[in-house]
């Protein structure tokens, strides 16, 4: 057990396995993945203690330059819409990382959060399949309202930096659904935003740890490396091969995998 206050019991080699499958779809919609290895690693690998969200956005802060270098490579990548969001996500992850340290950090009242935000953004995305005018008509534009997409990013970023998610499991979705932007214009600028947020949480981690160290908050990096490492993989992959999938059978499938997940958890709160 180190100073995470997590023992690591799996074989090594299922680790970056998993993330690497998960990030290969979910890089595709401009998601790290962190949204599904999160339960993996509390209910699966029993990794319920504050540092199990410093994990996360480790895991991001390796995983997400693969995808955000293909992007880029391939001129998928809108610059403008990831300066906004990193604009908005990373103050936002800062203040998450000291509520989720300070009024979350038991196990069973963290679950019923996640299992709250999983089901928005997973309802989110089944939802955004009815605006297909809205999209087409943004891609057509090409423009966004900036105010509008900074102010939501302020406050994902918040959520994200409690959840340990950097924020693009939730931004993505929200800026298909409501303001009409296509996925594969979404995608790069959300793995982008992804990657600084959690590099700010992770600092903002670390640095609790170093001065209150009555609760497990540092990132456990064996854990952490080992699922990055997958994910680099992973989001390669799929940033890669993102270009020939449809956009809705993407935001149908991680939505039906967000909305079970969740509905896992607020009904395993209740019934404990």
């Amino acid at each position: 057990m180190d100073s995470s206050g997590f023992s690591l019991d799996a074989p090594l080699l299922l680790l970056p396995l998993v993330s690497l499958s998960i990030s290969f779809f979910t890089s595709m919609a401009g998601v790290s993945g962190a949204f599904l290895l999160l339960p993996f690693q509390v209910s699966v690998l029993g990794f319920t203690s504050p540092a199990v969200s410093a994990t996360n956005h480790l895991y991001n802060v390796l995983a997400t330059p693969s995808g955000v270098a293909r992007y880029a490579k391939e001129g998928r990548m809108s610059w403008p819409l990831a300066r906004v969001l990193i604009t908005g996500t990373a103050p936002g992850a800062l203040l998450g990382t000291f509520l989720r340290v300070r009024y979350l950090p038991e196990p069973a009242r963290f679950k019923l959060f996640a299992g709250v935000v999983l089901l928005y953004v997973g309802g989110s995305l089944l939802a955004a399949r009815r605006t297909r005018s809205g999209a087409r008509r943004a891609e057509a534009e090409g423009g966004f309202s900036r105010a509008g997409v900074l102010g939501l990013s302020v406050i994902v970023g918040l959520v994200g930096g409690v959840y340990g998610i950097g924020g693009g499991a939730i931004i993505a979705p929200l800026l298909v659904s409501m303001f009409h932007l296509p996925v594969r214009r979404v995608a790069g600028a959300a793995l982008a935003a992804t990657g600084i947020t959690s590099l700010v949480a992770v600092v903002a981690y670390q640095g609790i740890a170093l001065v209150d160290r009555s609760l497990p908050i540092a990132p456990d990096w064996t854990l952490g490396l080992l699922f990055g490492l997958g994910g680099m993989v992973g989001m390669s992959l799929g940033a890669r091969v993102q270009k020939h999938v449809p956009s809705r059978a993407l935001e149908w499938m991680m939505g039906l995998i967000l909305v079970t997940v969740a509905l896992g958890y607020i009904v395993g709160f209740f019934n404990s």
